[in-house]
């Protein structure tokens, strides 16, 4: 199945000391290396205890052997894992033997992208399985194990299949054009063209779930100079993450918390204040604040109770009013006197100082989240993902137009080829060598 000729090895426990460590080794010097380190290759799927011996007759250590056969294995080459010891020197030296045996270090992620090239998992499961690792909390865990196992690759593969079936249907509409069947009359086509805008909508709430249970929802929190942003940081964070100060321009980058609220991850971004100034350096600091708004999820507007929305009064924050992902947050209540909470105008009253309000906070950030209190049929997903789906669906909207308005039934064949080719890129295969790269450097070496 591999074309790949070189046998890749790599320590695949985690560095420091450990009860146990394990090597990998992939690839066709399997049954080399395992004949001089083992005696012999062991018996497929079949633990065994061995010495792990040099050329020279030394032992090294001593534990389990694995072997692998291919192509039932995880890289579906021969894989041969060796459990030892789990002291750094004794994995290292261990390793320095294999490699001297005719193998090389393994990229990160290379036992993982060799899976995909041979068909092992497609490229959704092969990213699942860094999800799987990575995750922050049990919802995240659970997520990235169903798209391991297939559960998103599926729903892109159905409506790859509707997309092929539907074109097939206009395109039949327009090689039998002469004949009295009209098919883009009938009604059918676009009864199918609203189905498949429905479900590709239905996916593309999923997705954004399963993004934000992989990657973290990106939250922003943003307002004017010490109205305490970054005391509110703190406080959701539960830790003096930031630096909280009286003097104004404190904060000139962007400091990033990573916190689980629940089982939602969240990656907190707390900002520069907001002003006109002349200082260069804090000037940038805004700048990098905005592009943080740029790509959050979620935008916690920050002001002290009682004084105006900056939105509607301030021109700098102009560009935010009317902006869907805003929460708007009235910080300094315990000062003001006003009840800690929720309000009926969406915002919500807190103390940064005290705590006062947090927890209803932290209710309304879940909340307009979209993630549900049951997240068991959730799938992990990243933003290449979801920036396939939504570019599927602009064109799925295009196409509707072609049926609706335009009549065009040449036009909307492409639109739909196009929709599927754009959904295709989602599970592979992907041609682009830098977008496989990308992805799989992120990925643990021994992975």
């Amino acid at each position: 199945m591999s074309d790949h000729v070189d046998t890749i090895a790599a320590i695949a426990t985690p560095p420091g000391r450990g009860g146990v460590g394990v090597i990998r080794i992939s690839g066709p010097a399997v049954s080399t290396v395992a004949t001089t380190l083992l005696g012999g290759l062991p018996e497929p799927r079949r633990a065994v205890y061995r010495e792990f011996r040099s050329p020279d007759g030394s032992v090294l250590d001593s534990g389990l052997a694995i072997h692998f056969r291919a192509p039932a294995s995880y890289t579906g080459e021969d894989v041969l894992e060796l459990q030892g010891h789990g002291g750094p020197v004794v994995l290292d030296a261990l390793l320095a033997c294999v490699l001297n045996l005719g193998c090389r270090a393994a990229a990160p992620g290379e036992f993982t992208r060799r899976a995909y090239d041979n068909n092992k998992l497609d490229l959704t499961q092969a990213e699942a399985v860094a999800d799987l690792i990575d995750a922050e909390s049990v919802a995240a865990a659970r997520a990235a194990q169903r798209s391991l196992t297939g559960a998103f690759s599926r729903r892109i593969e159905d409506l790859c299949r509707e997309l092929l079936e539907l074109r097939t249907w206009v395109e039949a509409s327009i090689d039998f054009a002469d004949e009295d069947i009209d098919f883009l009359a009938d009604g059918e086509v676009a009864a199918r063209l609203d189905r498949l805008t429905g479900h590709l909508f239905d996916l593309q709430r999923r997705t954004r779930h399963g993004r934000a249970l992989s990657e973290g929802l990106r939250v922003a929190i943003l307002g004017a100079p010490n109205v305490g942003k970054s005391s509110l940081l703190n406080q959701l964070a539960g830790q003096d993450a930031a630096i909280v100060t009286d003097v104004a321009g404190t904060t000139r980058d962007v400091l990033r918390e990573r916190i689980v609220l629940g089982d939602l991850p969240i990656l907190l971004l707390d900002t520069a204040g907001i002003r006109e100034t002349d200082d260069p350096v804090e000037r940038i600091g805004v700048g990098r604040a905005w592009a943080a708004v740029d790509d959050a999820d979620l935008v916690l507007m920050l002001r002290v109770d009682g004084e105006p929305d900056p939105a509607k009064t301030d021109p700098v924050f102009a560009v935010l009013a009317g902006d869907p992902r805003v929460i708007p947050v009235h910080n300094k209540c315990d000062r003001s006197g006003a009840a800690a909470g929720a309000r009926e105008d969406g915002s919500v009253a807190i103390s940064a100082l005290n705590g006062a309000g947090i927890e209803d906070l932290i209710a309304v950030i879940r909340e307009r989240s979209g993630l549900q209190a049951n997240l068991a049929g959730e799938f992990s997903a990243r933003r290449r993902h979801l920036d396939a789906i939504e570019r599927a669906s602009a064109v799925l909207q295009r196409a509707g137009e072609q049926l609706h308005v335009h009549g065009a039934p040449e036009l909307l064949a492409e639109d739909l080829s196009e929709a599927n080719r754009i959904l295709g890129e989602i599970n592979g295969p992907v041609d682009t060598e830098t977008l496989l790269g990308e992805i799989f450097s992120s990925f643990c070496v021994g992975k």
